[in-house]
């Protein structure tokens, strides 16, 4: 290269860091608040979930409920990847609490921690979501400007009734399939709830068992409503585990038990989501095949949430014990 093609290159290398230098300044600068914001909504989402936790425990002695006394324990001492689920069991636990045998003050208490927590929890949300979306981006990604920070993840958690009024959580079990290609790449769908449209999460295929229905013969047929894709009762694997979820939808609360079963398609299938009903055809972005891989180290919600560690486990077959996982 002659000299003046080096400094036209040296130039042009000036030219582009002039440019992309502050950028990816100001880019990482905002990044480092959006962890800091994050952190601090989580700090206080525990206060918020800790009060309610005191509060619970004064009206468990009131109404003579122990396990529900139990429950508030149980949900402050655990640790944050098993806090999720322990604090909707003592959500579930408040939901059935007979609350016309509390004083007015102390019911009054008692919804407002509720509340403070459901606020709480938006805000943390909130951050969580702004601060994914920015490390989604590509150029985020390809500079590694997250540096070191773990990957801020939401809280999920349902919120309880309006109004004040007492609210039941529906029970719903749903059969969900784990569908693999050739490639051991599982299909999942990325959606929303209509309440959070800005809160991004991806699932597998399946839904709600029918009355009378069959868990085999329901995941059957949500796979065939969800992808177009038919197949037999006897080639589902499973169910190879079981979730226990309590969550909100739509302004409604349910309490689920999701049985998930494990089927293979050959290559080069074609997902057809013609068949989705009004609420999936509303809620349902896109649908993709992720790899365990890609799973493990996307900056993405996924349920269950444990998917990126069990998938491994049932490639290579199932040994005939259906595991719980979260």
């Amino acid at each position: 290269m002659t000299s003046s093609g080096v400094a036209t290159a040296f130039l042009v290398l000036l030219a582009l860091a002039v440019l992309v230098g502050p950028w990816t300044l100001g880019t990482a600068n905002r990044l480092d608040r959006l962890h800091v914001r994050t952190d601090s909504a989580w700090l206080a989402l525990d206060a918020a979930l800790a009060r309610r936790a005191v509060v619970t425990r004064a009206v468990a002695v009131v109404c003579g409920q122990p396990e529900v006394r139990a429950a508030a324990d149980e949900a402050e001492r655990a640790p944050r990847p098993e806090r999720e689920a322990a604090e909707n069991r003592l959500s579930a636990l408040l939901e059935d609490l007979d609350r016309s045998r509390l004083e007015p003050a102390l019911a009054a208490e008692l919804s407002d921690a509720e509340q403070r927590v459901v606020l709480a929890r938006r805000v943390h949300n909130d951050a969580v979501r702004d601060t994914l979306a920015l490390r989604r981006r590509r150029s985020v990604r390809w500079l590694r400007l997250a540096g070191t920070a773990p990957t801020p993840s939401y809280f999920e958690i349902a919120e309880p009734g309006v109004d004040d009024e007492p609210s039941t959580l529906t029970q719903r079990v749903s059969a969900r399939v784990v569908l693999l290609d050739p490639a051991d790449r599982v299909l999942m769908f990325e959606g929303f709830d209509p309440v959070r449209p800005d809160e991004l999460f991806w699932f597998t295929v399946g839904g709600g068992v029918e009355p009378g229905e069959e868990l085999r013969d329901a995941a059957v047929r949500e796979l065939f409503e969800e992808t177009g894709l038919r197949l037999a009762a006897a080639d589902l694997v499973g169910p190879v585990w079981k979730r226990h979820a309590v969550f909100s939808f739509d302004g409604l609360g349910y309490a689920a038990v999701e049985w998930f079963f494990v089927a293979r398609v050959p290559t080069g299938v074609e997902v057809d989501t013609s068949r989705f009903d009004d609420v999936e055809q509303r809620t349902i972005r896109r649908h993709r095949w992720w790899s365990a891989d890609d799973l493990a180290s996307a900056d993405a919600t996924v349920y269950p949430v444990q998917l990126p560690e069990v998938l491994p486990g049932v490639l290579g077959g199932w040994d005939g014990t259906t595991r719980s996982v979260r």
